[in-house]
């Protein structure tokens, strides 16, 4: 009887190694037969300031996103996305080459220079600005036979050299003077030479997306890369009169405050990801189109240019914070007829990740030297699979944010997330599994962990060159 047991599960392990193997030439092979179809298109949205508590499909029950609700409903929705920097300008500068904003030494928003006249330390030196010399995704697409178009805020450095009409854009409508204004502002069109302005006739983010419309038309017969970067929900919180009034009607009716005029203005980016879509649909591209939309960063937990509009909990803190609330963001990927509807998928990733996938995707095969990222297409396809992950992702914000942020780092390795505190070293280690707030610190109780990831996190930083605050002291 033993014998026969012990054959039986010898039997049922090669024919649970047989299943495996079986499968994973399966989903190389769609993976094969999708890169060898006609080359798809890819429309890669993102929103500013944008909180993943922020959408009604991460549960906000006073926000209205039908239009991005359905996005997740046709696609995948992930719960585990992250920015690679708490600010807008790095992770921008993250998604357009697939670094991390320590590589490039791109760590702090274009013109953030705050400093803690209490502080020990004085911020890191960094640049300000995205090198010509780095390869974007969008002149990888151009050397691969697509048309590539960009269209909103850029926030890479404002010099001619590093615009988007000279790193590798064909189609440029970047948001020029007055960019926190959504009625008085203008756009430059493939040139600082050309500009169109507006004083109140058409609200930017209906203008934004009329432009995404005319390039997806005006290119609908060949492959086309869309990089749609719109301003809002960012501050000025200046809605469209028509969207306020619902808002207001149901603003008691719920016990915790939500800010109307957020909501508003976030409707109108929902509004832009319908039309966008609808017109994926008129022109009949909707089965040969990859779309994402994700955001910059964590939402605003402060007063900054008027009432706070949102809020991050459970996550602990905000924009500018190298915590979840600073860093975590929503992310769905669509492409119908692909990618099974409905999916939610809890693997952890980083906006570095956006260009190896892409790459992977549409079929480029060599990569600039230095990418960070890794490719995530087989989780579109098998989401689940890679949910035991060994590999880490790291953060390193070694400035001062308007929104109260501090220098720190942080590294994450499975469930658990270290975070050093540049001012005075103090490390602090927590369980994302058990808790998503970071509200329990067990760097004390989990040593051996704890100064695991600190060595991981020391061994990147060394790698990455990055700039590190400077001592007051050593001056």
């Amino acid at each position: 009887m033993q014998s026969r047991f012990n054959n039986t599960q010898f039997s049922g392990k090669i024919f649970l190694a047989l299943a495996f193997l079986y499968l994973a030439a399966a989903l190389n092979l769609q993976a094969q037969e999708i890169r060898s179809q006609k080359k798809p298109n890819v429309i890669f949205i993102l929103a500013d300031d944008l909180g993943m508590n922020d959408l009604a499909c991460y549960g906000n029950p006073f926000n209205e996103t039908p239009q991005i609700d359905q996005l997740a409903k046709t696609g995948i929705r992930f719960t585990q996305a992250y920015a690679a920097s708490p600010l807008c300008s790095p992770t921008r500068a993250s998604i357009l080459t697939g670094k991390y904003p320590a590589r490039l030494q791109f760590t702090n928003f274009d013109g953030g220079n705050r400093t803690d006249q209490k502080s020990p330390v004085l911020p890191a030196k960094w640049k300000s600005y995205l090198e010509s010399k780095e390869t974007t995704l969008a002149e990888l697409f151009k050397q691969n036979g697509y048309t590539t178009g960009m269209v909103g805020k850029w926030h890479l450095g404002n010099a001619d050299s590093i615009a988007p009409w000279n790193q590798g854009f064909d189609y440029s409508r970047v948001i020029g003077k007055n960019g926190l204004d959504y009625y008085n502002y203008s756009v430059y069109i493939d040139s600082y030479k050309k500009e169109f302005t507006d004083h109140g006739t058409q609200y930017l983010t209906d203008k934004l997306t009329e432009y995404g419309v005319d390039f997806i038309k005006e290119n609908s017969k060949k492959p086309f890369f869309l990089y749609l970067a719109y301003s809002a929900p960012h501050v000025l919180l200046v809605p469209r009169a028509d969207k306020l009034g619902k808002y207001f009607i149901k603003y008691a009716k719920f016990d915790k405050k939500y800010n109307p005029n957020y909501a508003a203005t976030i409707e109108s980016l929902d509004d832009g990801v319908g039309v966008i879509m609808r017109t994926l649909e008129d022109q009949g591209l909707l089965e040969n189109t990859l779309v994402i939309f994700t955001s910059d960063n964590g939402a605003l937990g402060l007063d900054e240019l008027g009432p706070v509009p949102a809020s991050s909990d459970p996550l602990r803190k905000w924009k500018g914070h190298i915590y979840e609330g600073g860093i975590r963001i929503p992310a769905i990927v669509s492409w119908t007829g692909k990618i099974a509807p409905g999916t939610i998928s809890g693997r952890y990733f980083s906006t570095i990740d956006y260009l190896p996938t892409l790459c992977d995707l549409t079929g480029v095969t060599k990569l600039p030297e230095n990418v960070d990222g890794q490719s995530i297409l087989p989780e579109l396809f098998d989401p689940g699979r890679g949910i035991t992950q060994s590999n880490p992702l790291f953060w390193h914000y070694p400035h001062f944010s308007n929104q109260l942020g501090r220098p720190a780092g942080a590294v994450r390795l499975g469930d658990f997330k270290l975070v050093e505190n540049y001012e005075n070293g103090k490390l602090a280690l927590y369980n994302l599994k058990d808790d998503i707030s970071e509200s329990m610190d067990l760097s004390l109780k989990m040593k051996e962990k704890t100064q695991e990831l600190y060595r991981l996190l020391k061994g990147w930083r060394k790698q990455m060159n990055a700039q590190m605050p400077v001592s007051k002291a050593r001056l």
